[in-house]
């Protein structure tokens, strides 16, 4: 018997490979809102040219520069007056800087469970009060030096910035306080007109 010759077999075709996945990018999963960060900020230029944008950006800057010549103050006789000027214009500065920065960046949306009309009007209304005591305070007990003359003087202009501010925030929270109203007697009418076009829930009723 010959022998066998035994071919060797043709390489088999590898097969193609397929392309890798692409790793899904960095925070795909996550939700918009979780996503957003605080990149969604956008300062609002309409606030800031209307009104109540300048009275606030005025009041930051008079309240700041109030507490400033107080501070340059090194001697004092009595000085209850002022600490006490001292306190409300800081005080002053910080909280209606806050507020600028929450309205004219549009953060106050972003917490709508706080009524921001009532709070800037409740911040208005003690601003000017405790400004125009405190001025009067400064000015009847410490008005030798010429930093106290100049506190006094930016206390009275922040006292009329503040009282401009309360006037039109009374007005706005009037307006809003309208809306609601408007708003809560249009729904009350819808659902009881749902009510009456459903005779089965009158049934139920009765």
């Amino acid at each position: 018997m010959g022998r066998l010759l035994t071919l060797p077999s043709p390489p088999l075709a590898s097969e193609p490979r397929q392309p890798a996945a692409p790793a899904p990018a960095r925070g795909a999963g996550k939700p918009v809102s979780q996503r957003r960060g605080l990149a969604g900020l956008r300062c609002d230029p309409d606030y800031l040219r209307g009104a109540l944008g300048r009275l606030k950006v005025a009041q930051v800057i008079l309240a700041l520069i109030a507490f400033i010549c107080i501070e340059t103050i090194m001697a004092c006789s009595p000085c209850e007056g002022l600490y006490f000027f001292e306190f409300v214009s800081c005080s002053a500065f910080v909280v209606t800087g806050v507020l600028l920065i929450m309205f004219s960046l549009n953060l106050h949306m972003r917490i709508p469970q706080i009524n921001w009309n009532l709070t800037d009007l409740v911040n208005t209304g003690l601003s000017t009060f405790l400004f125009f005591i405190a001025s009067i305070v400064l000015a009847t007990l410490n008005h030798r030096a010429g930093a106290e003359i100049a506190a006094v003087i930016f206390g009275f202009l922040a006292t009329a910035a503040y009282a401009v501010n309360t006037f039109l925030a009374v007005q706005k929270w009037r307006v809003s306080v309208r809306q609601q109203s408007t708003n809560d007697y249009i729904r009350a009418r819808t659902e009881s007109r749902d009510v009456d076009s459903r005779p089965e829930i009158q049934r139920l009723d009765t």
